[in-house]
């Protein structure tokens, strides 16, 4: 699976196109993605987005959960909200109406990479975000336990 890294601040035009950063281009690309899904976060004021492997895996593992859940029809939200675009010939890609309104994005983008997936904010949401999570960070001592992927492309 690719990996989405970096953050970029890219330029929405009067007809609401946006240039997807080249490597996250690359990185759908490396995928073999059929272009970018973008669906409202369920968590922030910004946009989810991935590409083709990562939303079948959340397909996956909403299916893994009991059918008739609430957990399982909240999350199914993800998916019915999702909007799958393609980058036109120029790396750029229309963004939609509801998304941009629901980001409250101006005529800027921040495109922020995280790992798997990515997100699109307004860059003054981003910054206050990042700043509120880095302190956090800081505060909390925050770890991580590198995990080691075998030959096989998995394991631990």
């Amino acid at each position: 699976m690719a990996v989405f890294l970096s953050t970029f601040a890219n330029k929405i035009d009067k007809k609401g196109r946006v240039s997807v950063p080249a490597t996250f281009r690359a990185a759908l690309e490396q995928e073999k993605s059929t272009g970018l899904i973008l669906y409202p976060s369920f968590k922030h004021p910004c946009i989810e987005g991935c590409g083709d492997e990562r939303i079948e895996q959340i397909a996956e593992s909403i299916d893994a959960l009991d059918a008739f859940s609430e957990e399982a029809e909240n999350l199914q939200t993800i998916l019915a909200d999702s909007i799958r675009l393609t980058v036109d010939g120029d790396g750029r890609v229309m963004m939609p109406k509801e998304l941009i309104d629901f980001a409250e994005i101006d005529d800027t983008a921040v495109f922020v990479g995280q790992g798997k997936s990515f997100q699109i904010w307004k860059p003054a949401t981003y910054e206050t975000y990042r700043s509120e999570k880095r302190a956090r960070a800081r505060q909390s001592g925050a770890t991580l336990r590198i995990v080691k992927n075998d030959d096989n492309g998995g394991g631990r």
